[in-house]
């Protein structure tokens, strides 16, 4: 009885693994037909974070068209051309079109350091000049901006929330500058819908940081939660939440894309957060709203 209890063990786990990941396929909302872009802060924050959910929307069967823009090359150790193929090489594994679709800047205001948070403004000046189109000039142009609905040429943002996941400032950074371009899209657009749905990855205590795909039935839980939350008018009109989990297969293909595309980072304690970092297998994303 006790043999067939511990060999009953992995394959409930297993089972409890393949469920939870079914369940945000099938009956969690999902995003279809988007543009969307993932704003990080350094090569391999693609694949060490948001894998999961860079594995879902990439599918082709979703028709999102997703991109990658990384504010900085990583070069803290002089690597940052080398940091920038691997990106590349990641983003191909993690399902990808072509290579334009992710964009590396090399700029004075966002150095790779743990201590330097980036200026907010200068974030904004990326994204406005990324996906914001062009306003035409003219006085009689200026005078009717504000009875004009805001437009950009992405749908979606997604980045880190507030803490960063790892309390990094430069991670820390895209959040408020990401939120600091949408209210400047909408300033003096109050009759207007934001164009744009930024979502954020939500930071988790320690321990479920650390519990790898054991942690999905309580992000689960609390994003069920959140949800019941809302009263029926915002959870018809608004996504409170995404929550993406991986199968072994997509797991399988977020640890590749850091182990053989990022192997100038493959440190020993990386071993460690892919086996057992939760933000491997399982992302849960926070809408923002603005108005």
């Amino acid at each position: 009885m006790e043999l067939y209890l511990v060999l009953a063990i992995p394959v409930l786990i297993a089972t409890a693994w393949l469920y939870t990941a079914q369940k945000t396929r099938t009956s969690l909302p999902i995003l279809q037909n988007k543009r969307i872009c993932l704003l990080i802060a350094h090569p391999d924050d693609e694949a060490m974070f948001f894998s999961p959910t860079l594995s879902a929307l990439t599918n082709p069967a979703l028709g999102n068209h997703v991109k990658i823009l990384c504010l900085s090359s990583g070069d803290a150790d002089g690597l940052g051309e080398v940091r920038k193929k691997e990106l590349g090489a990641s983003a191909k594994m993690l399902g990808f079109r072509t290579a334009s679709d992710v964009l590396v800047l090399e700029h004075a205001a966002f150095p790779d350091n743990m201590t330097v948070m980036w200026p907010k403004e200068k974030v904004v000046q990326v994204l406005s000049s990324a996906f914001s189109p062009p306003s035409a000039k003219g006085e009689e142009k200026l005078k009717g901006a504000r009875f004009e609905a805001p437009n950009t040429t992405i749908d979606v943002l997604i980045t880190f929330d507030k803490y960063g996941v790892s309390l990094h400032p430069n991670h820390i950074s895209l959040f408020y500058g990401a939120k600091a371009w949408l209210a400047d899209l909408m300033a003096g657009k109050s009759g207007w819908r934001c164009p744009v749905e930024l979502y954020t990855l939500t930071t988790t205590n320690i321990l479920r940081k650390y519990l790898s795909f054991l942690d999905g039935p309580t992000t689960l839980l609390i994003g069920a939660l959140r949800g019941a939350s809302l009263t029926k008018k915002k959870a018809r009109d608004e996504t409170p939440s995404l929550v993406f989990i991986s199968s072994f297969g997509e797991y399988r293909k977020g640890r590749n894309a850091m182990t053989q595309g990022h192997k100038s980072q493959m440190r020993w304690f990386r071993w460690g957060w892919i086996g057992v970092g939760r933000y491997m297998v399982v992302n849960d994303l926070k809408r923002e709203i603005f108005t």
